[in-house]
């Protein structure tokens, strides 16, 4: 391994140090170990393609590291015969690359892949990735654009943190949407209402942030990810509509937390998402005490022990309504000519409810969407 590589993970290693300083011990080992999205059962055989080192499994091939010294870089769509579906852990980490060309195969960019890569301009994620990992890109000093497919991407947390990419996204909006999902909140001030239509809302979205108030959640995502509001001192109320899992130190540190609603869909609460929350608060549930009762939570858990339980059964989560795109309630032509719109990059076009727009409901928007809304309009006779 070479030394500027060695420093950079140790300066990675130190940002987690930083991120978890008053942390309990027990639970800074959790925020400080980042596992790979996906584990593999069997070890992979290690190889070299030019200037890529790599791991060979029985069906795929994971890209491990990198010529540190290589300004441009493609990485090629099979090795050996098999896919490369997976860019590893650290594998640009540091690296001088300007630019890479990443294949339509990969599906997953690991954690910090391309952290501190002082030289990277810009970066086009293919049609082919699910996920990308915690701060893949941060620390890129020279990273401006970056190239979305048109779906839906899990985003970990910090993912383009401390780049002018990032920072341009916050002054236009903020709350960075990408495709329905948040990916970064840190801008956010005051009484936020996270709009219709998203359905992912990434972990440490608004981590550390001390200017939001409250965060009422659309019925559209369905999981509060973990260190979503990780030390957000003056948080004081949250709206958690049709979640049905809260993850590990979702509210860790949110000392002001007075008031908690929950959808009557949740199954679960993970035993340190209340991690030192000191705060008496009531949590009202909209489901039945049966229904409270048969949530897995932890035993004994101090905020939930303290907490006034309000049952409301009579509460409705709202529906989304499907091709509303300009979010006003209904569907319409408006919706129609709007959505055009915006799939001919119209500037300053942007869709306010853009999954209510996904009528082919694969995590996409594109043209079969606007034929299916056509067709809509045209059944119902409002063309």
């Amino acid at each position: 391994m070479s030394k500027k590589r060695t420093i950079t993970k140790i300066a990675a290693l130190l940002s987690a140090v930083a991120l978890t300083a008053g942390i309990p011990t027990a639970l800074q080992k959790s925020v400080m170990t980042a596992a790979p999205f996906t584990a593999y059962a069997e070890e992979g055989i290690e190889g070299k393609s030019g200037q890529l080192t790599y791991k060979k499994y029985s069906d795929h091939i994971e890209i491990t590291t990198s010529d540190m010294s290589a300004t441009s870089v493609e990485i090629p769509s099979s090795i050996d015969g098999l896919p490369v579906t997976v860019i590893g852990i650290y594998a640009f980490n540091g690296s001088s690359i300007q630019s890479v060309k990443i294949p339509d195969t990969v599906t997953e960019i690991g954690h910090w892949a391309f952290c501190m890569c002082d030289n990277l301009t810009s970066v086009t994620i293919p049609d082919s990735v699910q996920k990308i990992g915690i701060r893949a890109f941060e620390h890129c000093p020279k990273l401006t654009t970056v190239n979305f497919p048109d779906h839906l991407i899990e985003m970990s947390s910090l993912v383009f943190d401390d780049t002018p990419w990032i920072e341009e996204q916050r002054k236009k909006d903020p709350l960075v949407v990408v495709n329905g999902a948040l990916i970064d909140a840190q801008a956010a001030k005051g009484d936020i209402v996270i709009p219709s239509g998203i359905k992912y809302v990434s972990p440490s979205a608004f981590a550390r942030n001390k200017d939001v108030t409250s965060v009422v959640f659309p019925s559209s995502v369905d999981k509060l990810c973990d260190n979503v509001f990780f030390y957000c001192d003056n948080l004081k109320s949250v709206e958690l509509n049709g979640v049905t899992l809260i993850d590990s130190m979702s509210f860790a540190y949110c000392n002001k937390l007075t008031d908690l609603k929950i959808s009557g869909k949740l199954t679960s609460i993970d035993s340190r998402a209340f991690c030192d929350v000191n705060s008496t608060c009531t949590i009202t549930f909209y489901g039945s005490q049966s229904a409270w009762n048969s949530v897995q939570k932890p035993d004994n858990d101090p905020f939930l022990s303290r907490a006034n339980m309000v049952f409301d059964e009579s509460h409705v989560e709202p529906d989304i309504i499907p091709g509303d795109v300009n979010a006003d309630g209904k569907f319409g032509i408006a919706d129609l000519l709007y959505f055009q719109k915006w799939l001919l990059s119209v500037p300053d076009i942007e869709l306010k409810n853009g999954m209510a727009g996904d009528l082919c409901q694969d995590n996409k928007l594109d043209a079969f969407d606007l034929t299916l809304m056509r067709e809509a309009l045209i059944k119902d006779k409002k063309y």
